[in-house]
């Protein structure tokens, strides 16, 4: 199960990466603000599959210290985390010679949602059922 896991966690992740740098390329070839030097496509990727590796690696063991309530519990953590994440592209200090900077979070909130979307929507391919333990 931990295998799996981890796979979903990577293929999540990756997933997630491609799909931001997609974003990112159609939202720097429409509004012409271009932020790559600030949001490096391989720190996009990095941080993305880091997530989703994280991520399954949370579910792995919340599921099994708390088998019946786990993966509620991790459900609403992931999705607080990631909407608290969001706070940080509007803290982040742009260097002065960077041209509108007020469409640096136009472009970083949204892909801050990507690793949960993958994440969620790939689990039911990884993850058949959890292995619940019956009372003794």
């Amino acid at each position: 199960m931990f295998k799996k896991l981890l796979l979903l966690g990577l293929v999540s992740g990756v997933l997630a990466g491609v799909a931001a740098l997609i974003y990112q390329r159609i939202y720097t070839n429409s509004l012409g603000a271009d932020f790559a030097t600030i949001a490096k496509p391989v720190n996009i990727v990095i941080t993305t599959t880091l997530a989703g590796l994280l991520a399954s690696i949370g579910f792995g063991l919340l599921t099994k210290w708390l088998p019946k309530p786990g993966e509620i519990i991790f459900n609403f953590v992931f999705v607080i985390l990631t909407f608290a994440s969001i706070l940080g592209p509007f803290a982040v200090k742009l260097p002065l010679e960077i041209e509108t900077p007020e469409l640096f979070p136009g472009l970083t909130v949204p892909m801050h949602f990507f690793p949960a979307l993958a994440w969620f929507t790939l689990k039911p391919l990884f993850v058949k059922e959890l292995a619940v333990s019956p009372k003794r």
